[in-house]
């Protein structure tokens, strides 16, 4: 039997975050420099959004680009920019032929405004798609995202907008990037590392987390399956025992 024949149907998560881990080292065992990693990479984002789609996931997100990935070589950060805006270019056609619909979260103002039109571009031409809801975190960070709503909530607070007495989680939560998307049940990390870094700390909270030493560049449909499987064999608590689960 096929991993992906293994898969319960009806215990799918309905929003998978990934960081997509490795590329430069994947390069580098291959005498290649980091940027021919992250060319390879963008095979195992197709190949998984495919599968995602398969599956009938609701909602992708993809870490693609942190705010501290800015501080890399600068010919890194170049060749990644012109990467961006190529795949996207290239991929509008198949995400509108597969029913997906693109969105972005991440400081766009920071992104080349080459590649925020083409961005904007994208965003617009696959809005009428209600198939997988393919989220790219481009120029993100948690801290930033939370800042950024911290300082908005306290503006609005300062105009008499809203009273600080209003402050609740679903307020908070309304200003955040994702205030669209229901928080991710599965959070997978390839390459290794055992970190969030910096990857949607508020919406983690309770997300199942999922590390493999897989490089991204070669993370697959079969990888994914793994990944699901593991999170179908997980009780889900969220604060309570087993017995109140189970009953």
């Amino acid at each position: 039997m096929e991993l992906k024949d293994k898969l319960d149907k009806n215990k799918l998560p309905r929003h998978i975050a990934i960081i997509m881990d490795g590329n430069g080292r994947w390069a580098k065992e291959r005498g290649h420099n980091r940027l021919y990693g992250h060319y390879n990479g963008v095979e195992s984002v197709r190949n998984i959004v495919e599968g995602c789609a398969e599956l009938g996931i609701e909602y992708l997100t993809l870490y693609a680009f942190s705010t501290e990935n800015w501080e890399r070589p600068k010919d890194e950060v170049t060749g990644l920019m012109e990467l961006l805006v190529d795949t996207i270019r290239k991929e509008v056609p198949t995400l509108n032929k597969n029913n997906i619909r693109l969105y972005v979260i991440g400081d766009m103002q920071q992104l080349p405004e080459s590649a925020r039109k083409e961005m904007a571009a994208a965003i617009d031409e696959t809005s009428a798609n209600t198939g997988l809801n393919l989220i790219m975190a481009l120029s993100y960070s948690s801290r930033w995202e939370i800042v950024n709503a911290v300082k908005e909530i306290a503006r609005k607070v300062e105009n008499k907008e809203i009273r600080f007495t209003d402050i609740d989680a679903a307020l908070f939560t309304s200003h955040l990037c994702t205030s669209e998307f229901p928080d991710p049940e599965l959070m997978i990390r390839t390459s290794g590392e055992y970190r969030i870094s910096n990857f949607l700390l508020y919406q983690l909270a309770y997300s199942e987390l999922y590390f493999t030493p897989t490089l991204w560049p070669d993370f697959r449909k079969e990888n994914l399956y793994e990944a699901i499987l593991d999170y179908q064999g997980r009780e889900r608590r969220f604060g309570k025992t087993s017995d109140q689960v189970v009953s």
